[in-house]
């Protein structure tokens, strides 16, 4: 897990991080994080927990265990990334192991969705592409500049136009995907809100 870690917040424009590479299609939420661990009272302790079953398996080879990979926070997968069952554990998993963008031929609709609750935009790039990173990734480390208003991931090498649903677009470069910090900046409206109800009045004496 990395070691430093901090909820995203506001709005999200650009982001610049290492890439880890995770091969193979269908790698459902269950795999992401077992179901064992969905008992837990808040997210914080998941991020040691992500892949813990294939890790196990692979004794120390998987791409989140080899020591290069440590510090990486761009995930570049397959295709129907996060199918399975609804969990929202999966990519809250993720995101406290130290992953803030996702890059993938494609994802699973809820899955895609918990993750732009959360803060971490999903891309998306036709799988021949996706493919050649991967392959470049195998000789090289590879860092991305992600401009999320273009809509462009940069290396050194590497110069690609990434895919975004407009609306998640829109909602990243506005903070809106960030409720919580859009109820804090409205305090006085809310409050306003509340002493207009005449039921939350009479609740109140």
């Amino acid at each position: 897990m990395n070691q430093k870690f901090e909820l995203p917040k506001g709005k999200i424009t650009q982001i610049y991080g290492k890439c880890i590479s995770l091969v193979g299609d269908d790698i459902d939420t269950d795999r992401i994080i077992p179901a064992r661990f969905l008992k837990c009272v808040n997210f914080d302790s998941l991020g040691k927990s992500v892949f813990e079953d294939d890790r196990k398996d692979l004794k120390g080879k998987h791409p989140f265990d080899i020591e290069d990979n440590k510090g990486a926070s761009i995930l570049v997968v397959n295709n129907n990334f996060g199918c399975g069952s609804s969990r929202e554990h999966a990519p809250q998993a993720l995101m406290r192991w130290g992953i803030k963008v996702i890059i993938g031929e494609g994802f699973a609709d809820i899955f895609y969705s918990n993750c732009i609750a959360i803060g971490i935009p999903c891309f998306t790039l036709p799988p021949k592409i996706i493919e050649n990173i991967q392959e470049y990734m195998k000789k090289k480390e590879l860092f991305f500049h992600i401009d999320i208003s273009n809509s462009t991931a940069k290396s050194k090498d590497l110069n690609f136009s990434l895919n975004i649903k407009e609306t998640s677009k829109k909602m990243f470069l506005t903070g809106e995907w960030d409720a919580t910090s859009k109820l804090l900046e409205n305090e006085t409206l809310i409050v306003e809100k509340f002493n207009y109800l005449p039921y939350i009045k009479f609740n109140c004496k």
